[in-house]
């Protein structure tokens, strides 16, 4: 800390109680000055030499035959004041960051000018400034943190400004050029990583980051925290990285972690103008700068100490263009009275909206002006899908949950974000295990939200062994899995079916499928032999496709022998064959062409 000392002489002030101040002289003291509450018994002439004010406030105490001088509004109290004597008598006086201020307001107050004396303490304060304050960094904090308690003197005299200008101006020198000590707490950022990547061990010692002024700032108080910010963004040089972080830094400083802390009345109206000056203080350039996990915290908070709309819209706006970089943890914002879910689901699905919607006019924005920093791509994308699954699955467990609101939120994302369903499948899971009480109707509106087509080996696996889930469900999770199976000794045509078939068309979807599957099995395992062979033959393939899955459990055996039954009792209805051709799965094979021989022996047994 620079610092600065005058006179010669030494000091003579004593003390006598705590509002007694007094010259120990062999003169006797002539004018008595009250600043504050304390009394300073003085003499007049090294007063009278250096001030001007004092000497017209002396001489009007004389007229009015006054004892003594009241300076009720002094700037800086008795300390300050006490430094401005010490200085007349020519006593030694030191100066640092901490009482500068205040001696240069107190000095000003009194007209310690150079009109009065040459060198006066006017002078010698602003030569101090500028020559050593306002040259060093945490000085220049110090100094600008005690304009405060002589606020508006400081700011009239400019004090508050060339100080922040000096601060200001320091953030933006480049790093390599810093030689002044620094608080820096923090992990280094990617990037600084990256640029001391190679060097060696003692320039990696001395190698400065970009935001190494961040931390210092933090002391400030809200309202210059955002003058020095803002005279920080206006010399142009700063990135938005380096700004975001540096509110970042500031929020984890001052704001809460405790919820009841941030709604306690004491705090709320502090907590509430921190928060929507931060906002007003975030880049312009809403694409880059900020996480997306931080913006969402920041939210959190807003809507707890109740910001006004604008900063709230800000904040949404600027959630939906990261929102691929959130987490679920980030997304779990508590709701509110009247909502009696655990979770903020509306914000939620307001946020995706908006993401959405952004994702189109940005790629428009690409293309009108090559900006390939603000494109929500395909990969953007996919990595919003997953995260709304996820969450999905962790909201699921809220009772309280309404299933419109599941399926609202569902489908908020489009289908080509989700190539997979196994996310969706988890979270349906978990919300038919919560909520019991779903009707049948309701379980099948659920579950047509998952295209089974896209669930995994694994979660194919899961799900025909899930007795929560509806019966047709399961039907086509163990259809499309024997197709898979079966695709790999021969390509299959495409029977799939969409889940969300009325349930009128439900039973014949599930005749079709089968009667494809028993086509396929029939192919594989007919051979070229006698008719009473190939009965024989393909009986006991019918009993080898229900074997090949004896490793289910009961109930998926039971809708797999459903499935059999199913579907020949539906080609007997539909066929115009006897019903001697129905009585096993290898008699469902119109245009068999593997051999004319047997086609023909099948038909004339038919008609005999």
């Amino acid at each position: 800390m620079k610092f600065m000392k005058l006179g010669s002489k030494p000091d003579a002030f004593q003390a006598d109680g705590k509002c007694i101040r007094y010259v120990t002289s062999d003169l006797a003291t002539d004018v008595t000055i009250n600043v504050g509450e304390v009394k300073f018994y003085l003499h007049k002439f090294p007063l009278l030499s250096k001030s001007s004010r004092l000497r017209k406030l002396v001489r009007k105490a004389s007229e009015e035959c006054c004892d003594e001088i009241n300076m009720v509004d002094f700037p800086g109290g008795p300390k300050a004041f006490e430094i401005c004597a010490k200085f007349c008598y020519g006593m030694t006086v030191t100066l640092n960051a901490y009482n500068v201020v205040a001696a240069c307001c107190a000095a000003e107050y009194l007209e310690m000018t150079e009109d009065v004396d040459r060198g006066n303490l006017i002078f010698k304060i602003e030569v101090f400034l500028n020559s050593s304050i306002f040259r060093s960094w945490k000085d220049s904090i110090i100094v600008l943190q005690t304009t405060k308690s002589v606020l508006p003197w400081s700011e009239n005299l400019k004090i508050v400004g060339r100080c922040i200008d000096s601060i200001a101006s320091k953030t933006s020198l480049d790093p390599a050029k810093i030689t002044w000590s620094y608080t820096y707490n923090r992990k280094l950022s990617v990037s600084d990583k990256t640029a001391g990547h190679g060097m060696k061990f003692r320039e990696k010692i001395v190698s400065v980051p970009k935001d190494w002024w961040v931390e210092d700032i933090c002391e400030l108080d809200i309202d210059l925290y955002k003058r020095v910010m803002t005279a920080v963004k206006s010399k142009g040089r700063m990135d938005g990285v380096a700004i975001c972080e540096a509110l970042k830094t500031y929020s984890v400083r001052w704001l809460p972690d405790s919820v009841d802390t941030l709604d306690s009345d004491v705090h709320s109206r502090r907590n509430k103008l921190l928060v929507e000056t931060i906002v007003c203080l975030l880049p312009s350039d809403r694409g880059v700068g900020c996480s997306c996990s931080f913006l969402l915290k920041l939210l959190i908070v807003a809507i707890l100490v109740g910001v006004d709309n604008s900063a709230k819209e800000d904040l949404l706006n600027r959630i939906s263009l990261k929102l691929y970089e959130a987490s679920v943890k980030d997304l779990l914002i508590p709701a509110r009275p009247p909502q009696t879910t655990l979770y903020d689901i509306e914000m939620v699905l307001s946020i995706v909206k908006r993401y959405m919607m952004l994702s189109h006019d940005l790629d428009v924005a690409k293309n009108e002006m090559g900006c390939t920093d603000l494109v929500l791509g395909h990969g953007s994308l996919l990595s919003v899908g997953k995260l709304i699954d996820e969450y999905l699955e962790e909201i699921a467990r809220d009772p309280n949950l309404s299933l419109a609101s599941f399926i609202d939120l569902s489908q908020s994302v489009p289908e080509f974000a989700r190539p997979v369903h196994d996310g969706l499948y988890k979270a349906i899971d978990t919300y038919l295990k919560v909520h019991l009480s779903l009707t049948k109707v309701e379980r099948k509106k659920l579950c047509s939200l998952m295209d089974v087509k896209k669930l995994t080996m694994d979660a194919s696996m899961h799900a025909a062994q899930n007795e929560r889930l509806p019966l047709r469900v399961v039907v086509q999770v163990l259809f499309f899995e024997q197709v898979r199976s079966v695709a790999g000794v021969q390509p299959l045509r495409d029977t799939s079916h969409s889940t969300t078939n009325t349930d009128e068309e439900s039973e014949k979807t599930a005749a079709e499928d089968c009667n494809s599957l028993e086509k396929q099995m029939s192919r594989i395992k007919i051979k070229e032999d006698a008719f009473q062979e190939k009965c024989e033959l393909a009986k006991q393939g019918s009993k080898n496709s229900k074997s090949g899955i004896q490793l289910l459990p009961s109930r998926s055996r039971r809708m797999f022998d459903k499935l059999w039954g199913f579907g020949k009792g539906h080609a007997d209805n539909g066929s115009s064959e006897t019903s001697a051709s129905s009585q096993s799965p290898t008699s469902m094979v119109p245009g068999d062409t593997k051999s004319s021989g047997s086609s023909s022996r099948n038909r004339r047994h038919s008609i005999s």
